[in-house]
């Protein structure tokens, strides 16, 4: 029933198989299985570190424990599992298990409910649908992370989140609480998560193993840390990600792009980023400029270059059937694959299929195009598009990657794509400027340079208010790489004054943003500007900051302007977040874990150690109720001066006229 394998305690009993195991200084990783072997698969994890010391493990006929630093596992006669902090002997995780095999129990009960619950996969083979269940120990308790999804909840607890990637949605399923550990749900399946107040499950759809990763720390900063030591830490951030980057939906010319960037350049604006959307290419699976409407790539780089000015290029994983490279993918088995029906995973712009990014093959042959077509040219900057993944690659009962197993890694994908341009560029020797903007990212994609941005979102003050929220939880969920489209994705005139009001609150939040992004499809579009390739998809109308008129013009010069004097200070951040995984949005627990209050604010936030940002997210707002952490004095900033200092641990009313959003300087302790 019990045994010890090295540092891993293995618990048996039937078909099943549990390990437990260290997986770095104060944690552990716990998988379970019903196959035959343990599968091998990390996932998110990396390697672990060899321990300083090795774990404690005790055998006796009624239970085990393994303990390893600050944390401890115990599996009773009977496969319960309970972790808890070694030192106090607090309770952090208990499974929740409801049957009569231990009557003395008092959680006996003839429910016959498992904690590891293993259900057999239509046409899945050895896959299972996997479910783990764990008691809700405290309803106060806190929860925060799992990535980026659409909803303004601050607090966790009492959430149901699909365990999938949606355009705008990105599962990244670590969690932290205000207990005292962080959880990692190692199991790139699609599936399901709820944090329940009277349970808590995660549910992998169709997996081969139960895989978990956990850990306990004293400060929710040490737990975050240390998730980013065990799934990888960012690239320290190129200079030029630290500044202003221009987009919209699409320059549809080499002319037109340029144009912009020289006005930028002209108005002595400051740039350091500008971005060809999609639809540049002939078709999709063609990876390069259509020469109709961008004749010289290489002058426009150089040009670009002379002006100061970064040239990001959007890359679809989409291969259209009438493309250049499809006969070849397919004769190399270099795209997915389906179950049933037609092969044509997308529709959009052409009948399409997409690129299998989980096939280091696939990787590689993607990425010699686009060093062909676009490194080549001086390019490093890839903005990864999923283009649409809800309707693509994540449908585990329909679609497979080149290995033929039902889709139990439909998550991964996202990590993978990321992959093929990290591996790329750092074969070329240029891993440190690895910069790819993805819409959907999985637990470890940090760490092959992966920017998220939350996808194609509303252009309303709710969608507003949504994006705070997922920048905080996927900061907390180890992606310190983050932005959104300023202003909203779907919509918006610039000549509409009720726009331009949200606009300007949204392009000051931009400003304290780990990456300052304009982008947008904008009202009035622009007409067809072609009758080849890409120039079918229309583009939307100016999403310049001259375009809302002089008023808003100015007030995004002064941001523009501010961005710029915190240089050097965003720097030290994305370099505190290479280093340790520090990110650099940061929920104001995570700097202020002893003020009971920062537990339960979330409509502001900490912009590394010195800024409390206070974003306007309601419209004809002149006055906001502001909370001033305790355990510091506060400083009003106005341009990059500051005025009295605060006492913390109070609530004033800050003015925030339109040109102003309310951010304050942590003076002293």
């Amino acid at each position: 029933m019990f045994s010890r394998h090295d540092n891993r305690l293995v618990y048996s009993y039937d078909a099943e198989k549990l390990w437990i195991e260290p997986w770095g200084p104060d944690s552990l990783r716990i998988r379970a299985t019903q196959l035959s072997a343990m599968p091998p698969e990390d996932w998110a994890l990396l390697p672990p570190p060899e321990p300083a010391t090795s774990p404690e493990i005790t055998i006796s006929p009624d239970s085990a424990t393994l303990t390893n630093g600050k944390i401890r596992a115990t599996v009773s006669a009977r496969g319960k599992l309970t972790v808890s902090d070694a030192r106090t002997g607090t309770v952090l995780l208990e499974e929740y298990s409801r049957n009569r095999l231990d009557v003395r129990d008092p959680k006996c009960s003839a429910l016959n409910v498992a904690a590891r619950e293993f259900k057999a996969v239509p046409r899945g083979g050895d896959a299972h649908h996997i479910t783990a269940r764990f008691e809700s120990l405290d309803r106060q308790e806190r929860l925060f992370g799992m990535g980026q999804y659409q909803q303004p909840l601050f607090n966790l607890k009492g959430a149901d989140l699909e365990l999938a990637h949606r355009n705008s949605q990105a599962s990244v399923p670590f969690l932290l609480s205000s207990r005292g550990y962080g959880l990692l749900w190692n199991n790139p399946a699609v599936g399901r998560a709820v944090l329940g107040t009277n349970l808590m499950t995660f549910e992998a759809y169709s997996a081969r193993a139960l895989d978990y990763w956990v850990v306990a720390g004293d400060r929710p900063a040490d737990i975050v840390r240390a998730y980013a030591a065990a799934t990888g830490r960012v690239p320290m951030m190129p200079e030029f990600g630290l500044g202003f980057w221009q987009c919209k939906l699409r320059y549809q010319t080499q002319e037109e792009l340029l144009g912009v960037a020289r006005e930028y350049r002209r108005r002595g604006l400051p740039l350091d980023v500008i971005v060809v959307d999609f639809f540049h290419w002939p078709l999709q699976g063609e990876w390069k400029f259509d020469p109709a409407y961008w004749p010289d790539p290489d002058a426009m780089v150089r040009e670009l270059k002379e002006l100061g000015v970064e040239l990001m290029v959007s890359v679809w994983p989409t291969v259209d059937k009438r493309s250049e490279n499809w006969d070849e993918m397919v004769e190399r088995g270099l795209l997915v694959r389906v179950d049933r029906g037609m092969r044509t995973t997308m529709d959009f712009q052409g009948d399409t299929v997409h690129f299998d990014a989980t096939n280091p093959a696939a990787r590689e042959f993607v990425w010699a195009k686009v060093r062909q077509n676009y490194y080549a040219k001086g390019i490093r900057l890839f903005w990864l598009d999923e283009a649409e993944p809800e309707y693509s690659a994540y449908d585990f009962d329909n679609y497979r990657y080149h290995s033929g197993s039902v889709l139990s890694t439909g998550n991964i994908y996202p990590a993978e794509y990321a992959r093929a341009f990290y591996e790329g560029l750092a074969r070329e020797g240029h891993a440190d400027d690895a910069v790819s903007l993805v819409r959907c990212a999985w637990a470890g994609s940090q760490r092959y340079g992966a920017l998220v941005w939350s996808g194609d979102v509303a252009s309303s003050w709710s969608s507003f208010r949504s994006q705070l929220a997922a920048g905080l939880h996927m900061a907390v969920a180890g992606l310190p790489w983050w932005t959104t489209d300023i202003g909203g994705f779907h919509g918006g005139d610039p000549r509409e004054p009720a726009f331009r009001e949200l606009f300007v609150r949204w392009f000051q939040w931009g400003a304290f943003c780990p990456v300052f992004r304009l982008h947008g499809d904008r009202e009035p579009r622009q007409p067809q500007h072609g009758t080849t390739g890409g120039a079918a998809c229309l583009s939307g109308g100016p999403n310049e900051v001259w375009s809302y008129g002089p008023e808003v013009y100015e007030i995004c010069k002064k941001y523009m302007a501010l961005r710029e004097h915190m240089r050097p200070y965003v720097r030290r951040l994305m370099r505190q977040a290479h280093e340790d995984g520090t990110p650099v949005m940061r929920p104001l627990f995570l700097e202020f874990p002893d003020d009971p209050r920062c537990w339960n604010t979330g409509e502001e936030y900490m912009f590394g150690d010195k800024y409390l940002v206070c974003p306007v997210m309601q419209p004809g707002v002149a006055k906001l109720a502001v909370y001033l952490p305790a355990g510091a004095k506060w400083s009003a900033l106005e341009g990059g001066g500051g005025g009295e200092e605060i006492e913390g641990g109070q609530v004033i009313e800050a003015d925030c006229p339109i040109d102003y959003m309310p951010v304050f300087v942590r003076v002293a302790a």
